[in-house]
């Protein structure tokens, strides 16, 4: 097996991991205090940053916070009730609680329910992956390329489970991509079962076309 695709694969993960995580990710945006927690913005449209600065970590009466739009723009800072007035005290909670679990920030989610999802949309990016590393193995193994019954399966089963993650994101991209795919993917294990059917019939009228022709012997 050659090193130069898994090289590839791992330069590519880390681009999208520095594209995702990096500095890039808030161009445009007004500069950061020191020590801010920065938590994803969407307000129809608009995108941008809540920044959360906490004096004492213990005490909300000492919390700052700023919105910050790609634009340029910024709101703030706010003292918590002040902010809190502005996008409701649940919003503002969520937004504490992301904070202190490093989970919840790492996935963009407010509550354990959420990572639940999250679960499944990784469970079903790790199906998606596995199918083209098996796919790959034995077309290497083979030197010509091969799609096993297996790869359907697994793209099966990441289609559904990617499919339900992106719905509860209400990522309509996400939605597209994996609706038609997931049907396809069906189809294809249908075609397999099919196959599979037509073959064992084949191999059974072959068996009793021998056993005739010695008898007739």
């Amino acid at each position: 097996m050659k090193w130069e695709p898994v090289v590839a694969m791992v330069l590519v993960f880390l681009l999208g991991v520095w594209l995702a995580t990096g500095p890039g990710q808030h161009a445009g945006l007004p500069e950061f205090r020191a020590g801010a927690e920065k938590h994803t913005l969407r307000m129809g449209p608009t995108r941008g940053v809540v920044e959360l600065v906490r004096t004492d970590r213990d005490d909300p009466s000492t919390f700052t916070w700023r919105l910050l739009f790609r634009n340029g723009d910024a709101i703030g800072p706010l003292t918590h009730e002040e902010f809190g007035a502005k996008v409701g005290e649940q919003a503002r909670d969520e937004i504490v609680m992301t904070g202190v679990n490093p989970l919840f920030q790492l996935f963009n989610i407010t509550s354990w329910g959420g990572l639940a999802w999250v679960v499944i949309g990784l469970g079903g990016q790790i199906a998606f992956f596995g199918r083209m590393a098996v796919q790959w193995l034995v077309s290497e193994k083979e030197q010509r390329s091969i799609v096993p019954p297996i790869f359907w399966h697994l793209s099966l089963f990441g289609g559904v489970a990617l499919f339900t993650y992106f719905a509860w994101r209400q990522d309509f991209v996400g939605v597209l991509g994996q609706s038609t795919g997931v049907v396809i993917y069906a189809r294809n294990i249908r075609l397999l079962h099919k196959q599979k059917r037509r073959a064992l019939r084949d191999a059974e009228k072959a068996e009793r076309k021998a056993a005739k022709a010695i008898e007739n012997n």
